[in-house]
């Protein structure tokens, strides 16, 4: 959808994508594209460790990968992205992939993951403005739709998630989107 391939980075303004090569993610079992732009951006946490070292965030995305393959049967990682403590964005699934992160919602949705458990801890603020970053370029290539919404995973379904803190934090970035959108 925005001429790069799966696995290929994009910059966003915190920094670059780390691609799916880049932290050694297994190929998926099956992938489907989305058959347009996102109206809805839903906002997790891993319930995780905290990562704010690389090697940190590369153990977990391969815990999550193999998690989810393995365990609860996805045909990959559900999320399309994930963002580490330091701002690192990985991809996921990527752009114009549907997801396996929110049921009844994976289709017209991106699932973006914030690494860490956030009921007891705060959102980095590195790991908030990536995440705005990562909105940034998601609009101007035309992934999400004109009008998306930006959630959090509490908000589509029966679920703690994306914790308490970054929670908390979601009305003020949708303050600062709707300023910039």
């Amino acid at each position: 959808m925005d001429g790069h391939a799966p696995g290929a980075t994009g910059n966003t303004s915190a920094g670059h994508v780390i691609p799916r090569s880049g932290w050694k993610a297994v190929n998926p079992r099956s992938r489907t594209e989305m058959k347009g732009p996102a109206q809805t951006v839903i906002v997790h946490h891993t319930a995780l460790w905290s990562c704010v070292q690389s090697r940190d965030s590369l153990s977990q995305l391969a815990h999550i990968q193999n998690m989810h393959m393995h365990e609860r049967g996805f045909d990959d990682i559900g999320y399309n992205f994930l963002i580490s403590g330091d701002g690192t964005v990985y991809e996921g699934r990527g752009w114009g992939v549907v997801g396996a992160h929110a049921k009844a919602h994976n289709f017209d949705s991106v699932g973006i993951a914030f690494m860490g458990n956030f009921n007891d801890e705060m959102p980095t603020c590195a790991s908030l403005t990536a995440l705005q970053g990562l909105l940034h370029v998601g609009q101007l290539s035309g992934h999400f739709r004109n009008d998306f919404v930006l959630v959090g995973h509490r908000d589509v379904g029966k679920t703690e998630c994306p914790g308490e803190h970054l929670y908390s934090a979601l009305p003020k970035l949708k303050d600062q989107l709707k300023k910039h959108y």
